[in-house]
């Protein structure tokens, strides 16, 4: 499959530094915007239209914003002066209801593919991390109709994603609790056990797994804390309930219907099949 439109893409961290490796050569033309002068250079094999100047994306049919949460709303206000009413935008942010408020003079379509590491940087991205990984969408029927979704989701079926439909507010509290507190219950993990010489010691494959999240990128943690808090406050009383009835009697009875719904949950390969 080959995309005709020309695509663009704001950021070239892991998110945008993937989606770039992934559709080069599947594309008309892709442009790109990043400010670092060395991703540029190291992108420039992917495609020769790369700069710091947003100017670079007005012939853009599709625009990718990747840029880190704190700086999405400025990146789309910027793009109105430059986007054609015509132009699809489309942003990868891990909350969406504070991006979907605003009508844009170009087509938005907020969108967020569950797919990501605890590494950050155009380094750490490549070109598979979107094989097989949920994409959701949250597009506001009401601002924009129909537009622009068959053509992301052509976009979204060439990267080998799996697009899925949801409104933006249980988007936000679903993200918070499978992604944002998790992500805080890590850190907070590490944290405690990180004076502790004998744990330290001892700690094997199931401490390292229950921490990797500890090292998520650090703009994107604060982004999601401070802009999500609620349902992740929300999402610990959930937490701390289930909890409680677990230190309750009858824990090894209680424990077959949870092994039983996560072994049924992934793959052998780790991607999500409950879809």
């Amino acid at each position: 499959m080959f995309i005709k439109q020309n695509i663009g893409i704001v950021s070239l961290g892991l998110i945008g530094g993937s989606l770039l490796k992934a559709l080069s050569g599947k594309a008309e033309n892709i442009c790109a915007v990043t400010r670092n002068p060395e991703t540029i250079k190291k992108a420039k094999q992917y495609t020769n239209n790369i700069s710091n100047d947003y100017k670079t994306l007005k012939n853009c049919d599709i625009v990718f914003v990747c840029s880190p949460m704190s700086e999405t709303l400025r990146v789309l206000d910027e793009l109105e002066s430059i986007l054609p009413s015509s132009a699809i935008v489309a942003d990868v942010c891990s909350l969406k209801e504070f991006v979907t408020q605003k009508k844009r003079p170009y087509v938005f379509v907020g969108t967020h593919p569950m797919a990501g590491t605890e590494n950050s940087g155009f380094d750490a991205s490549f070109s598979e991390l979107f094989k097989q990984a949920v994409w959701v969408l949250t597009p506001r029927y009401d601002l924009y109709e129909n537009k622009g979704i068959d053509e992301l989701l052509n976009i979204i079926n060439i990267l080998e994603a799996k697009p899925i439909f949801m409104d933006p507010s249980r988007h936000d509290s679903a993200a918070a609790l499978i992604s944002h507190m998790p992500m805080l219950v890590s850190q907070a993990l590490m944290k405690a056990a990180m004076d502790n010489d004998d744990a330290i010691k001892m700690a094997s494959s199931g401490f390292r797994d229950m921490t990797r999240l500890a090292m998520s990128n650090r703009t994107m943690a604060n982004d999601m804390i401070s802009m999500n808090r609620k349902n992740i406050v929300d999402a610990f009383a959930l937490l701390t309930k289930h909890l409680e009835n677990l230190l309750e009697d009858g824990y090894f009875e209680k424990l077959e219907p949870i092994c039983s719904f996560r072994r049924k949950m992934y793959d052998a390969e780790g991607k999500n099949i409950s879809n």
